[in-house]
C-alpha cells in the first residue's frame, strides 16, 4: 500500500486510457472502471443544490485561423459523483483539502445490497449486511475503501427514479426515497473496523427519508470521508479492486466534485 502515492500520477494516466486489460508499471495487469458520472445538465443534485452549468466562453475559429474553445461552470458542492469531507457534518473535522491523500486510495470492497433495496427504495443498510459479506470473503481489510452497491445506477440520471422526486426546492427534500446507511451499520464501520472511506451509489449516505443525517454525523465524527452518487460498481468484484479517488480540492471546502477510478485485476 505504500507505493501508491508514489504511483499517484501513473493511476491517473492509467485512468484516462480504454478500460481493456493494460499492463502499467507498479500495478498489476488488470481494466480500469470509472466510477464518476459526468457532469452537464442532466447531473443529479440535492432539491435545494444548484446543479452543474456549463456556459460557453469562446468556441469556434479565431480571427488568427485556429480553432478555440473555453468554458465556465458553476455547481453546488454536492453534487453528482462528489465527496463529502468530514466537516460537512462534523465542526472542526477534515475539510477537503486537509484529507491525507493516503486516505483517498486503498483496496475497494463492495457489499452487494442491490436485492434489498430495489424492493424497498427507503432500504436501510445494516451492520449485518457487512458481517455477511465477511462470512463469505473474510474480514473488511484495514485501509479498506467500503463501497455499497445498492442498484440505484440503474435509474441515473432519472431523477424521479434515482431519487424518488424531480421536483426543486425546499418542499420537494420530504419527497426524496433512496437507501442509505443506518446510523448503526455507521457506527459499527466506524468503530469496530478501520476504513479509509464509505461510498454508495445514492444522492447521499443517508437515506433519502433521513432528517437529522446521523450517518454523515457518525462517519464525519470519525473523520471518514462519504463519497455519493458513485457509478457503475456494478463491474466490480466484492474484493480485490484499487480504487483511488480524488476530489477537486477546495480550500476550506465541505465537499467536492471527485474522480474516482477502480483497478480490476486480471483474474
Amino acid at each position: 500500500m505504500k507505493q501508491f502515492p508514489v504511483i499517484l500520477s501513473l493511476a491517473i494516466l492509467a485512468a484516462c486510457q480504454p478500460s481493456e486489460a493494460v499492463q502499467k508499471e507498479g500495478f498489476p495487469a488488470g481494466r480500469w472502471v470509472d466510477l464518476t458520472y459526468a457532469f452537464d445538465e442532466n447531473t443529479v443534485y440535492w432539491p435545494t443544490a444548484e446543479s452543474f452549468r456549463l456556459d460557453t466562453v469562446s468556441e469556434g475559429v479565431t480571427d488568427k485561423g485556429y480553432y478555440y474553445s473555453a468554458y465556465s461552470f458553476c455547481a453546488a458542492e454536492h453534487g453528482g459523483t462528489h465527496m463529502d469531507a468530514p466537516v460537512h457534518f462534523a465542526e472542526g473535522k477534515n475539510a477537503v483539502e486537509q484529507i491525507p491523500l493516503e486516505q483517498l486510495i486503498g483496496p475497494a470492497i463492495v457489499v452487494d445490497v442491490s436485492d434489498k433495496a430495489q424492493g424497498n427504495r427507503d432500504y436501510l443498510i445494516q451492520a449485518i449486511d457487512f458481517e455477511t459479506w465477511e462470512q463469505a470473503h473474510g474480514r473488511i481489510p484495514d485501509g479498506a475503501i467500503v463501497l455499497v452497491n445498492t442498484g440505484s445506477g440503474q435509474f441515473w440520471p432519472d431523477r424521479k427514479k434515482y431519487m424518488g422526486t424531480d421536483a426543486r426546492g425546499a418542499e420537494a427534500v420530504a419527497e426524496l426515497h433512496f437507501p442509505g446507511l443506518h446510523p448503526d451499520a455507521a457506527r459499527w464501520l466506524a468503530e469496530e473496523r478501520a476504513i479509509k472511506a464509505f461510498g454508495l451509489d445514492t444522492p447521499s449516505i443517508d437515506y433519502g427519508q433521513s432528517t437529522n443525517f446521523e450517518s454523515h454525523q457518525i462517519l464525519g465524527a470519525a473523520n471518514i470521508p462519504g463519497l455519493e452518487n458513485i457509478a457503475n460498481l456494478d463491474q466490480l468484484p466484492p474484493k480485490g479492486s484499487m480504487a483511488i479517488g480524488l476530489p477537486m480540492l477546495i480550500r476550506h471546502g465541505s465537499g467536492a466534485p471527485l474522480r474516482i477510478v477502480a483497478l480490476v485485476p486480471e483474474d
